[in-house]
């Protein structure tokens, strides 16, 4: 590797690192199947098959969601900051999104705007909670937004009696649905409606992009990700580090309130009792293993994904709890984190051989010199 240039280094690094978090996931899941006694080739082949077209809309609409709670953890990571409160964030966003949505004030196209503005402000609302804590009285935000999860949990419960709509025949509750004009239509990948993909996948896409845009093309981003590697620095330099903390909580919220956006407008229609829940924890392992880019946080959503679908026939087909495919993806975070920091060191030893061989090369070159001079 010493042979090539600085920037294919890099990127090679840059890919050994989760390639290497991948292997060591693979083998020590093996290494747990035959401990418990179960085929390891069985499972792998039944996880590893080629996914079905309804299968693949069904990684699609997971890894959106996915991706959007990877990217709202990935915004306090760049600033240095633990929001897991990203659970509780959607969970508040998706009820106001509903209950706005499902009031139809204004008529189709623009009533879903209101929907999403409506979320994305109680997200960030939620969020800047914890904000104003850590930057007032210097509460840990892991803390805080650990508490707000549960307090959001209630909050919305309580609520959600007081406007619930209850199913006939059910005891299943729910906000008013969503109109027909105000849903968000998906588009089809096959044959039926089982192969149907969200159309937020589309708005999931322009949020990556808003992101990477902001934080590496703006004065900003630069100012967040500074106050992120050394707030030191950061005061030094003129930063208002309690603001961007503030801010920096209440873009992660506004993101995490669009978690829950692409089932409510594209499978749901309605927040009720059983609105798919811990889609925020997933996101911090998925923004650990894309390393806050959202590239990597894309691949990381459809990785994730991609585990959560194939796992879903192991009971019947090859006699495994689907369960271990949760002992995967937590293998994963854990090695990725590893696998980074080995990377990191073996190309700091590069970087400093290059450099050796460098120096060398100036003075033989100097030493040559004074010989002919």
């Amino acid at each position: 590797m010493s042979g090539l240039s600085p920037r294919l280094t890099k990127v090679v690094l840059g890919l050994s690192a989760p390639v290497l978090a991948l292997f060591a996931a693979f083998a020590i899941t093996s290494l747990v199947l035959v401990v418990a006694g179960d085929p390891v080739g069985g499972v792998w082949g039944e996880i590893l098959t080629v996914p079905a077209t309804r299968n693949v809309a069904n990684i699609l609409n997971n890894a959106t969601v996915l991706y959007l709670s990877g990217l709202a953890v990935a915004v306090g990571f760049r600033m240095n900051l633990f929001n897991i409160g990203v659970d509780g964030q959607y969970r508040v966003a998706a009820f106001v999104a509903a209950v706005v949505a499902g009031e139809g004030w204004l008529p189709g196209a623009a009533n879903i705007v209101l929907a999403i503005a409506a979320a994305m402000l109680a997200g960030a609302a939620w969020a800047g909670i914890a904000g104003v804590l850590r930057a007032s009285r210097g509460v840990s935000e892991v803390i805080a937004t650990i508490m707000l999860n549960f307090i959001a949990t209630g909050l919305v419960a309580f609520f959600l009696r007081k406007v619930a709509v209850r199913e006939a025949g059910s005891n299943t509750i729910g906000t008013k649905e969503i109109p027909e004009g105000s849903r968000i239509p998906g588009f089809e990948i096959g044959d039926g409606a089982t192969t149907e993909v969200y159309g937020f996948i589309f708005l999931a896409a322009l949020a990556g992009f808003a992101y990477w845009f902001v934080l590496n093309r703006t004065r900003f981003g630069f100012e967040l990700r500074a106050t992120g590697a050394s707030t030191s620095a950061a005061v030094a330099s003129g930063i208002n580090v309690k603001r961007m903390t503030i801010t920096a909580m209440l873009i992660s919220g506004a993101l995490a309130g669009l978690v829950g956006l692409p089932i409510l407008f594209g499978d749901a229609y309605a927040y009720g009792s059983t609105f798919q829940s811990g889609l925020g924890f997933a996101g911090i392992a998925i923004a650990l293993l894309g390393r806050n880019n959202p590239i990597g946080i894309a691949v990381g959503a459809l990785l994730f994904a991609f585990l959560d679908e194939q796992s879903n026939a192991l009971q019947i087909l090859v006699g495994v709890s689907p369960d271990i495919v949760a002992i995967t993806q937590g293998v994963i975070v854990l090695t990725v984190v590893i696998s980074y920091e080995v990377v990191r060191r073996y190309g700091v030893r590069l970087e400093q051989q290059r450099v050796a061989g460098a120096l060398e090369q100036e003075h033989r070159a100097a030493d040559e010199q004074e010989t002919h001079a």
